[in-house]
């Protein structure tokens, strides 16, 4: 069999009735090569009036990796970054010892309707830089790797696949692709890397006729070559890589010991006072999110 298995996206509320898919990490599979979280959001369409606004809040441990089918971010960080991430970009930000940032609506598109749909995901830092310094990496759609097949457009975003390379560096090996397929469009995904996953953001395709719907991981087998064929117009997403070993996911933290989770916290609880931050902070932006209370 080319799947492994099948996981469906849960519905997760982050607030203010913006509504996600999460789909790793999940009871069946905690992560996929080094992939250890999963968002998908939209399609949908802010009404004019409302806005998407994460305030700032920190990371540790981990790449965070923003990619829109439609809309637009605005980025900053605790490093001074002002980014606007838009549909088809990569926007690499290394939390390693920790950052900061936030992501909200760019003022010019405020006050009108904004189409949003895009997926946000975590990968985890191999042990050896999980205290690496943190960074940020934007590279525009057009600078991207892009193959044509018949009737399907492949952008390598992140590591390598299908004979080309991202230009952005990773801590591990890495594939993150998104194949933009036309129905009846056919993709073969080789056997190059230990572990992989594509995920449907759209419609139905199907993997050597299994059936995987909109909003569901399939994960694949390993070490065998398996084919993509759409049923009707759709956007998939290709994941995968070494595994980097067990991680420990509490909030917006990643690591491999809890200890390193309890210093992050006590960190991030003192964000707001004086004289005690380890976090830097974002420029323009003096809000952001409280520690939970769990």
């Amino acid at each position: 069999m080319s799947v492994d298995s099948i996981i469906r996206g849960r519905p997760r509320d982050l607030g203010d009735g913006f509504t996600v898919l999460r789909v790793l990490p999940h009871a069946k599979r905690r992560m996929v090569g080094p992939f250890v979280f999963v968002d998908h959001f939209g399609p949908t369409v802010l009404p004019a009036g409302s806005s998407f606004d994460v305030r700032p809040h920190p990371h540790i441990g981990l790449a965070t990796v923003t990619y829109l089918f439609e809309g637009a971010i605005l980025h900053r960080d605790s490093l001074g970054n002002v980014q606007r991430i838009e549909p088809g970009a990569v926007n690499w930000m290394t939390a390693g010892r920790g950052i900061v940032h936030s992501e909200r609506t760019p003022p010019d598109l405020r006050g009108q309707p904004l189409p949003m749909h895009g997926m946000q995901i975590w990968v985890a830092l191999p042990r050896d830089f999980e205290e690496a310094s943190p960074s940020f990496v934007h590279v525009p759609a057009s600078e991207l790797p892009q193959i044509e097949l018949p009737g399907a457009r492949v952008r390598v975003i992140v590591g390598h696949a299908f004979g080309v390379c991202a230009p952005v560096a990773t801590f591990s090996d890495t594939v993150y692709a998104a194949l933009h397929m036309d129905a009846g469009a056919k993709v073969t995904v080789a056997a190059e890397h230990d572990e992989r996953a594509i995920y449907v953001a759209d419609n139905l395709v199907r993997i050597d006729g299994t059936p995987v719907q909109a909003g569901e991981l399939a994960v694949l087998a390993p070490g065998v070559e398996v084919h993509v064929i759409a049923q009707a117009s759709s956007n998939c997403m290709l994941l995968g890589g070494a595994p980097v070993g067990e991680r420990l996911v509490w909030w917006n933290f990643v690591a491999s010991s809890r200890e390193r989770i309890e210093a992050a916290k006590a960190q991030w609880q003192n964000y707001a006072l004086e004289g005690s931050v380890q976090f830097g902070r974002v420029a323009g932006d003096d809000e952001h999110i409280p520690l939970p209370p769990r």
